[in-house]
């Protein structure tokens, strides 16, 4: 086996996109890859010093949308672009937004899920970031992606997770088994 030194290398890592609104009531969006469930009702991200930083230090309230392989160009590139070089960056991923019913933050039109969210606890605030902790008010899914039960059908929003080993994103595939249900065959 291959030793390797400490690394970020936790896997899958979500590709999740946060909404905010800049400071003008205009739509904001970051690509943040360290985040995940946090309890059953919470989440948790990593956040570095962003223009998003900024808006959620004026209000605690933003979306979370998961990227899909359709949204990945744009997505890598509110990731690498900030807002506060180019005022303009959200023009060029094409998005449109809509404010969230339960949250004052924008809801992009390109994502199967969106979760709508407000922080609970902001933790080591600092000029270089925070990490978060943030309730799941609402979540909301386009009709499209729902199964025939009425529920998220994962499976159809072709999502993408971030591998850090490669710096490249990868599709998650199918289903292959069943929770809290196959490991009972061991008993």
């Amino acid at each position: 086996m291959k030793s390797f030194k400490s690394n970020a290398w936790v896997l899958p890592q979500p590709v999740l996109i946060i909404g905010t609104y800049n400071e003008d009531g205009t739509p904001n969006a970051m690509n943040a890859a360290w985040g995940g469930q946090w309890d059953y009702h919470e989440l948790f991200i990593s956040l570095g010093s962003h223009a998003t930083t900024d808006n959620l230090k004026r209000i605690n309230e933003f979306t979370l949308a998961f990227a899909t392989k359709e949204s990945l160009p744009a997505a890598d590139f509110v990731g690498i672009v900030s807002a506060k070089k180019d005022p303009d960056k959200m023009s060029k991923t094409g998005w449109t937004a809509s404010k969230g019913d339960n949250v004052n933050a924008p809801v992009f039109d390109c994502f199967p899920m969106t979760m709508e969210c407000r922080i609970k606890e902001k933790i080591q605030e600092s000029e270089t970031g925070f990490y978060m902790v943030a309730e799941i008010v609402n979540i909301l899914c386009k009709e499209e992606y729902l199964d025939e039960s009425g529920r998220p059908d994962v499976e159809k929003m072709h999502l993408i997770t971030f591998d850090p080993i490669n710096n490249t994103y990868i599709e998650l595939g199918s289903k292959v088994g069943n929770a809290f249900r196959d490991g009972l065959s061991l008993k």
